[in-house]
């Protein structure tokens, strides 16, 4: 009888146990699904022919990213989670046969004068085919001069064609601390001419992501960090799919050249 007692007392605590942890799982709300990333911005306006040249003759491809913080990777889990890690992935996904490196020289909090400082140390020493340069956005957010910005920027195009690299402009972050900035819009907008007027490629990372919080309607938080300023990990990687998308298809325009291009010196 003993014997029996004992074993209805442990199925009953069994059952308790199993009761209570289907309470607390049907409790637990479920997790939001992850939007899915469109492929909205590809296309930077321009032909990449160095790139191009290293895709065609299957050398290494090697890209430099600098930026500040959003080119670091602030706001996303881990360094593996930042867009120029993202893209280096993405990018050897596209092209497997080559060799393609994606140098991440982001500097939290510095601006475009900083960035500029260090171009040949951080760049140029890389012998890099392509530059993806994002500028503006520590600038909107300390009210700095536009025009003392324009003449900045204008100074790192020119260094950086001179050089002979391929470059592209990122703008500036769709998140609320920078939308709360007066000098927002004039920004992405001296950014575009500056892009124009040099004939070099832009990423209009501003307008991609006005897209998803305007047009598909996410909030905020689904694409930004808890900040207000910087990306998570999904906004990072929808923003590096939709930009290994641009430079695969800008290097795929024809180019003159029939021979390699020499390296960066």
């Amino acid at each position: 009888m003993i014997a029996i007692r004992i074993f209805r007392q442990l199925c009953l605590a069994a059952l308790g146990a199993v009761v209570a942890f289907v309470a607390a799982a049907a409790a637990e709300p479920l997790a939001a699904p992850k939007p899915v990333c469109a492929l909205s911005r590809t296309s930077l306006d321009t032909t990449l022919p160095r790139t191009r040249e290293a895709l065609l003759y299957g050398r290494t491809l090697t890209i430099v990213a600098i930026g500040s913080s959003s080119t670091s990777g602030a706001g996303a889990s881990s360094a593996a989670a930042s867009y120029p890690s993202r893209l280096e992935a993405l990018l050897q996904e596209r092209f497997h046969a080559i060799s393609i490196r994606v140098i991440n020289r982001g500097v939290n909090g510095e601006e475009d004068a900083d960035m500029l400082a260090r171009f040949g140390r951080d760049v140029f020493a890389e012998k890099p085919d392509l530059v993806l340069w994002q500028v503006g956005a520590n600038a909107v957010l300390r009210g700095r001069s536009m025009t003392n910005e324009e003449v900045l920027i204008r100074h790192g195009i020119e260094r950086l064609k001179t050089s002979g690299v391929d470059v592209a402009l990122i703008d500036l972050q769709y998140t609320p601390e920078v939308l709360s900035k007066a000098g927002a819009a004039t920004m992405v907008d001296l950014i575009a001419a500056q892009a124009r007027r040099e004939s070099i490629g832009l990423f209009r990372r501003f307008e991609m992501m006005k897209e998803w919080r305007e047009t598909a309607g996410m909030p905020f938080l689904a694409f930004s960090s808890p900040d207000g300023l910087h990306m998570n990990d999904w906004g990072y990687d929808c923003f590096a799919r939709n930009l290994a998308a641009a430079i695969s298809e800008s290097a795929a325009a024809p180019v003159m050249a029939s021979t390699p291009a020499t390296s960066v010196r």
